[in-house]
This record gives C-alpha cells, structure tokens and sequence, in this order.
C-alpha cells in the first residue's frame, strides 16, 4: 500500500563505495544499448542480414514492440513479488545473465536472410531481460542516498553509462569492425563479418566483468522476507491494490501517464536511431559506429551537468527542458539531406536525451513510498513499455506505407511533445528535500 513520499523520510548517510558500485552497475551494462539495440547491431542486420532498408526498419519496429509489451506485462508484476521476497540482487542477476548469454549468441547470427529471423529474437530476449533488470537496478537507488542528492547520484550513473557506451563502442570499432587484418583469426569478409559478429560477445564480457562490484558492495535492502510461493502470492495480491487504488494517488499516476508518451518517443528514437543512419544515409557499421560514440559523448556530458540542475531546480523542469531541446533539434534532424548536419544535429540531441532519463528516474524515486521500490519502479517500467509498441509501429506503418524512414521517424514527435504538455500542466515538482 501507498504511504508517506520518498522526500518525507529521514536523511541518511551514503557509503561512498556502494554508491559509485551501484552507478557502475550503468557503466556494465550501456555498451548493450548502445551497440545491440541502437548502433552496430541495427547497422548489421540493416545492411548485411537484409537488404531492404525499409524492410528492415519494419521488421525491427515488430520486434521493438514486441518485447515492449512483454516488459510491460512482467515487470510490475516481478516488481511486486521482488518486493515480498528476500532478495532483489537476486533478480537483478539473473536478468544479467540472461542478457550476457542473448548478447553472446549473437556471434551466431551470419550475414544471411535466413538468420534474421535468429537475430530478432535474440535481441528482443536480450532487451526484455535489459529492461526487467533496470527494474530491480533502479529499486536499490532511493536506499542508498538521501532525497537531495537522488538527482546528482540519478545523473552521474547516467553519465557514467553513456561514457561505458563510449567505451563498448571503441572496443567494437577499433579492435575489431576497424582492424586489418581483424585480431584472433577472425574473417571480415562479406560472407562472414565475424569481426562485426564479435560486437555481441564483447558487450557480454564487458557486461560481466563490470557488473561484479555491484554485487560486491551494494547493500541488498531486503523485501519482507516471505520464502518464494507466499511471496509471488502477497506480491500479486500487492499489486492488484495498489492498480486498484492508484486514482487515489494523483501524482503518481498522472507522472506516470506522462511518461508513458515522452517516453515512448525517446525509446523508438534509441531504437531506430542506427537503422535511421544506416538506411536513410547509408552509413556503413564504422560511420554509425563512430556517429554512436559521438552521441554517447554529448549524451554523458548532459546527463552529468543536469545532474546539479536536477536537485537545484528540480526534476521536472530538467525533464522539461531537455523534451524541449530534443524537439527543437529533432524537427530539422529529419528534413536535412547531409551527412554531415546530421552527425551534428542528432549529436546535439544527445545533451538533452542523459538529462531527460537521469531526471526521470530521480523525480520517480522522489515520489515512491519507501519499502514498495520494485514494485513501483516495475510500474515505472510498464509506463515505459505499455504503449510502448505505439512508436515503433507508428515508424513501421508509416514507413512501409510511405517508402521514407523519414516520414516514419517523424511519428516520434507527437508522443514527446504531448508527453511533455502532460508532465507540465498536470504534475507537481517534488522539491529534493521534504
């Protein structure tokens, strides 16, 4: 049941070395993001798996939407139970293990039509455990920090991550995609690209190593302590009276409501980004590649900066601006025909995308009552993932109907801008400290 507010709790002291355990857990875990989902992977299946830029944008929108509704049906409910049980660690690693093995599998996936149908389900195994994973990730954050340091800590691990996407994507790009001859025997011809395949193992061994001082360190806050069966009982009936009663929580829900729009049009951004490059201005893996780590760059950068914006002027209005931002850049990035302006308007873009989810997640942790943060960072993660089949079929519809990736990446606009009116006129600020 709903109670007192995050900000209404006492202060508490942090432990440094959990903190900075806990923000690496975004430094492990973002080179997924951002060479599985976003930029090498999308480039590979777009122009090696396929050869149909347009049919590979809409195969990819299924798929999105896909593992969209499955992480929206699993995560409030796993939250839940998560919340009634002994451990939440536990759940977040073995969500991780999932996601290193579907990452690791992708080294199976060749250069042919008949594998794309392999490469879709991998992806979309990997991105449904990725997503139930932040679930549980996320839920740890309100315990380690007092309220007027949620949106530096929100920010910094954010920033963090985007570097840790840098990283993945050097290592991907330089040791591997970019080497002449490609190290350990690997084949780059056309007919193998196991130095492009390889982008898949990289990101599990990267994921695994990196993730160990989250376990080590990082308290474990508890749930009620109940064995399993009575826990996956009390967590279902828990959260059918918290759906049941959440009208009697207008902040909540209203946030939530709001954003399930914005959001949905950020993750449709994420996930068409490098399929966008690849088709639309034929960008070969090393160009999306490198237009990846430039947006990675900007992306930390901001998220870092907003950080301190975040717990000074609150996490609304940081969310706000940066909507704001990523609005007033989108619409010209759509309609320019150079390469060139468009590496510089999509890495603009990347100020304002860090600021947006670092914000995002700090307001929500804010607002949440304490001893309920699985439960409520998996709706958290439903209002990311309901409607979030909306914006990629949205680009997939459009796109098959139109012919243009253009026109199809131009549905994306409407779920932020009314997302944003949302957040505005109907969601109250939550100050950092009650």
């Amino acid at each position: 049941m709903l109670n007192e507010s995050r900000t209404e709790q006492p202060a508490r002291r942090m432990d440094r070395r959990a903190v900075w355990s806990w923000c690496g857990f975004d430094w492990a875990n973002s080179p997924f993001p951002a060479v599985v989902l976003t930029f090498v992977i999308p480039a590979y299946f777009t122009q090696a798996v396929m050869d149909d830029p347009a049919r590979a944008a809409s195969l990819w929108a299924v798929m999105t939407g896909i593992a969209a509704l499955t992480i929206a049906l699993l995560s409030p409910i796993l939250g839940a139970i998560a919340d009634q049980g002994r451990a939440r660690k536990l759940w977040l690693g073995l969500f991780t293990v999932v996601m290193a093995a579907g990452s690791l599998s992708l080294w199976f996936v060749k250069p042919e039509a008949s594998d794309a149908m392999l490469l879709l389900v991998l992806v979309a195994v990997t991105v449904v455990a990725f997503e139930l994973s932040m679930v549980f990730y996320n839920a740890l954050l309100p315990s380690l920090v007092p309220a007027s340091w949620l949106g530096r800590i929100s920010g910094w691990a954010w920033g963090l991550g985007y570097f840790g996407g840098v990283g993945g994507l050097l290592l991907v790009l330089f040791v591997f995609v970019q080497a002449d001859p490609p190290p350990f025997g690997l084949d780059g011809a056309p007919d193998k690209l196991e130095n492009v395949r390889m982008a898949g193992p990289v990101v599990a061994v990267w994921l695994l190593v990196f993730c160990l001082p989250l376990f080590l360190w990082t308290p474990d806050p508890r749930g009620r302590g109940l064995p399993m069966g009575r826990a996956v009982r009390t967590g279902l009936v828990e959260l059918w009276g918290t759906l049941r009663n959440l009208r009697q929580y207008p902040q909540l829900w209203r946030y939530l409501l709001a954003r399930m729009l914005f959001t949905d049009g950020l993750n449709t951004l994420f996930a068409f980004g490098g399929v966008f490059a690849a088709g639309t201005f034929g960008m070969p893996v090393a160009e999306v590649i490198i237009f990846g780590l430039i947006l990675n760059i900007t992306a930390g950068a901001g998220a870092f900066a907003f950080g301190w914006v975040d717990d000074r002027i609150g996490a609304k209005r940081t969310i706000l601006i940066g909507i704001a931002g990523i609005t007033a850049l989108g619409i010209p990035l759509l309609l320019v025909e150079s390469k060139i302006a468009f590496i510089v308007l999509g890495s603009g873009l990347g100020v304002f995308f860090g600021p947006v989810q670092a914000a995002s997640r700090s307001l929500m942790a804010r607002i949440i009552p304490p001893g309920t943060e699985s439960e409520m960072f998996g709706l958290y993660a439903l209002s990311g993932k309901a409607t979030a089949f909306m914006g990629p079929w949205a680009v997939a519809v459009v796109t098959t109907a139109t012919g243009s990736q253009r026109w199809g990446m131009a549905t994306v606009l409407p779920f932020l801008i009314l997302g944003g009116f949302l957040l505005w006129r109907t969601v109250r600020d939550v100050p950092s400290e009650g």
